[in-house]
């Protein structure tokens, strides 16, 4: 498993943007794709977008247009990057790193991740 740090997280008013940050360590960051999922209150925790370890990159639909994920290998850091932010947006983001080294794509289920943070708290006002 790997350790996993985020960051960036807070209070911001719908239309604002934020990047969140999650600082990864323990194994070879750059061989395992990498993944946001977020929990709103009474709901279950869903995807939000994952990167390969190839760079190729996913998004829910929901976010599709407004959030990027990215990742920097040489920091062992992965990133989204969310703007036109809406309420709907308000949870609690969890960074995930995939059980299997070098997959062909990033999966969206919770189950393919083995390694999760702490999350972070992203709440949008209207």
């Amino acid at each position: 498993q790997v350790q996993l740090v985020e960051s960036g997280g807070g209070l911001v008013q719908a239309g604002d943007s934020l990047r969140l940050s999650c600082a990864a360590s323990g194994r070879t960051f750059s061989s395992y794709a990498m993944a946001w999922f977020r929990q709103a209150p009474a709901k279950e925790r869903e995807f939000v977008a994952a990167i390969s370890w190839s760079d190729n990159t996913y998004y829910a639909d929901s976010v599709k247009g407004r959030f990027t994920i990215s990742r920097d290998n040489a920091k062992n850091t992965v990133y989204l990057q969310m703007n036109s932010l809406k309420p709907e947006d308000t949870a609690v983001y969890y960074c995930a790193a995939d059980s299997r080294p070098y997959r062909l794509y990033a999966p969206g289920s919770i189950h393919e991740y083995d390694s999760w943070g702490q999350g972070t708290q992203v709440t949008v006002s209207s």
